[in-house]
C-alpha cells in the first residue's frame, strides 16, 4: 500500500506574506502611473498644438486614436503572451515599447511622426495594462481582490491626475509645445524601472513562496467563445462606458476653455477632478464589493450616475462641480467593480487573454469614438465663437452611457439567475471564493 502513495512534499513552500504581496503591488503600479502620465500628456497640450503647430481638432482626434487603432487586434496578442511567457517578462518587454513611443512623440511637431510615437506608446501600454491587471489577479485572487484593484487604480491615476494638472504645476513648460512631451519621455523611463524592479521581486519570490502558477494550455482561438455569459455583458459594460469618458477626456480642457470661459488651468483641474475622485473613492467601492458581493448591481448604479452628466455639461446653467463629480463617482464604481469580476468568470489561466480581449473592444470604441467627436466638433464648427457646437458630441456620449446601463442591466438579470458566476455572492473568506479562486 504505502509503495502506492503519491510522494507529497512535507516542507511546501509558504504562500507570499501579506507585505511582500502589497509591496509587489506599490512597485507594478508605479509603472502604471508612469504609464498613465504619457497617455495623458496629450490632453492639456491640446491648444498649444493648435496655436503652435496648426493642428485641428480631427488632428488631435487621431492623434489620441490611432494609440488605440493597433490595439484593436495587438492588445488580445499581448494577452496571449502574457499567458504564454508570464507576467514577469512580458511588464519588461511592454514598458520598453511605452518609453520608446513617448521619446518618438517628443521629437517632432509633425503629425506624422507624433502620430508614429503615439502608435509605438500604444502598442506596449494597452499590453502593459492588461499585464498589470493580469498581475494583481495572480498576486490577491481569493484574498483583498476588489481592494488591490482599487489601490492599483488610485495609483495609476495619480498618474493622469499629475498629467493634466502639469499645466499649474509645470506652467513654464506650456510656453512651447515639446516641453512638456519631453517630460512624458522621462516618464517612460520610470516607467521601465518599475517593472525591472517588479522582476527582481517576482524572481525573489518564485525561490521562496509558492506562487500558485497555474498551467497555461495551448491556446484555441474558440475556446474565446466559451467564456461565460457575464463575461461578454462586462465586456459590453467596459467598452460603452470607457468610450463615453477617455474620448471625453480627449477635448475636456479644450471644450472648458471655449465654452464654459475657464482657463487652461481651472479646466486641467476639472478634468482632473474625474480622475481624483477615483483615486480616492476607487479602493473604497473595491473593498465593498469585497466585502458585500452585489458586483453587478454596483455596476448598475455606476453606469447609471453617467448618463445625465454630458447635457447638464451642454446645457445646464449649474456649478461645472456637480457633472463632473457625478462622472468621477461613475469612473470609481465601476471599474472598480468591472475589471475585478473578470477573474470570476474565467478560468485562471486564461486571464490574461479575458483581459487581452477586453481591452481589445475597449480599443475598438475608443479609437472610434475620438475620431467621430473630432469630426463631430469640426463639422458643427464648435470653438470660442460657437459654444453650442459642441452640443453634437455631448449627445453622442449620453447615447453610449444609456447603452452602458442597458448592458449593466443585463448584466444583473444575468448575475441573478441560473447562470450566475458569483458576481453577487462571492467576499473575502466566502467558501465560495476560495472554490472559484482555484479555477
Amino acid at each position: 500500500m504505502a509503495e502506492n502513495q503519491i510522494p507529497v512534499d512535507v516542507n511546501p513552500a509558504p504562500p507570499p506574506p501579506a507585505l511582500f504581496r502589497w509591496t509587489v503591488l506599490l512597485v507594478i503600479c508605479s509603472a502604471m502611473f508612469c504609464n498613465y502620465y504619457i497617455f495623458d500628456s496629450i490632453s492639456p497640450l491640446a491648444d498649444v498644438l493648435k496655436a503652435q503647430l496648426g493642428f485641428t481638432d480631427s488632428n488631435l482626434g487621431w492623434l489620441v486614436a490611432i494609440y488605440h487603432l493597433p490595439n484593436i487586434v495587438f492588445v488580445l496578442i499581448g494577452g496571449l503572451i502574457i499567458d504564454r511567457i508570464g507576467t514577469r517578462k512580458a511588464t519588461v518587454l511592454f514598458a520598453s515599447a511605452c518609453m520608446v513611443g513617448a521619446a518618438i512623440t517628443a521629437s517632432s511637431g509633425t503629425l506624422e511622426i507624433m502620430a508614429l510615437g503615439r502608435l509605438v506608446y500604444g502598442l506596449g501600454s494597452e499590453s502593459l495594462m492588461v499585464a498589470v491587471i493580469t498581475t494583481i489577479a495572480k498576486w490577491f485572487r481569493g484574498k483583498e481582490l476588489g481592494f488591490a484593484f482599487g489601490i492599483g487604480n488610485t495609483i495609476a491615476r495619480l498618474g493622469s491626475f499629475t498629467a493634466l494638472n502639469s499645466p499649474t504645476w509645470a506652467s513654464p513648460a506650456y510656453a512651447n509645445w515639446q516641453w512638456p512631451l519631453l517630460i512624458a519621455a522621462c516618464f517612460g523611463v520610470f516607467c521601465l524601472a518599475g517593472t525591472v524592479a517588479y522582476g527582481f521581486l517576482e524572481g525573489r519570490a518564485a525561490k521562496r513562496y509558492d506562487l500558485r502558477r497555474s498551467e497555461t494550455d495551448k491556446f484555441v482561438f474558440r475556446d474565446l467563445f466559451r467564456f461565460s455569459r457575464s463575461y461578454w455583458f462586462i465586456v459590453a459594460v467596459c467598452i460603452t462606458f470607457y468610450s463615453a469618458i477617455l474620448p471625453f477626456q480627449t477635448f475636456a480642457i479644450k471644450f472648458f476653455i471655449e465654452a464654459h470661459g475657464a482657463t487652461r488651468q481651472f479646466g486641467g483641474f476639472l478634468s482632473s477632478m474625474i480622475v481624483l475622485l477615483a483615486m480616492v473613492c476607487t479602493p473604497l467601492c473595491g473593498l465593498l464589493a469585497d466585502r458585500i458581493g452585489k458586483r453587478s448591481l454596483l455596476v448598475m448604479l455606476g453606469s447609471g450616475l453617467l448618463i445625465p452628466v454630458y447635457l447638464l455639461l451642454a446645457y445646464a446653467q449649474i456649478s461645472l462641480f456637480i457633472p463632473m463629480a457625478l462622472m468621477g463617482t461613475a469612473f470609481a464604481l465601476v471599474p472598480a467593480i468591472l475589471w475585478p469580476s473578470v477573474s470570476y468568470t474565467v478560468e485562471q489561466s486564461r486571464t490574461g487573454t479575458a483581459f487581452g480581449m477586453m481591452m481589445m473592444v475597449q480599443n475598438i470604441g475608443i479609437s472610434s469614438m475620438n475620431m467621430l467627436i473630432g469630426w463631430a466638433n469640426d463639422f458643427a464648427k464648435a470653438g470660442p465663437e460657437n459654444p453650442g457646437g459642441y452640443a453634437v458630441g455631448m449627445w453622442i456620449f449620453t447615447g453610449l452611457a444609456l447603452l452602458g446601463f442597458f448592458f449593466a442591466y443585463m448584466l444583473r438579470r444575468t448575475e441573478t439567475g441560473p447562470h450566475a458566476q458569483g458576481l453577487e455572492t462571492i467576499t473575502i473568506g466566502s467558501e465560495k471564493a476560495g472554490t472559484e479562486a482555484q479555477k
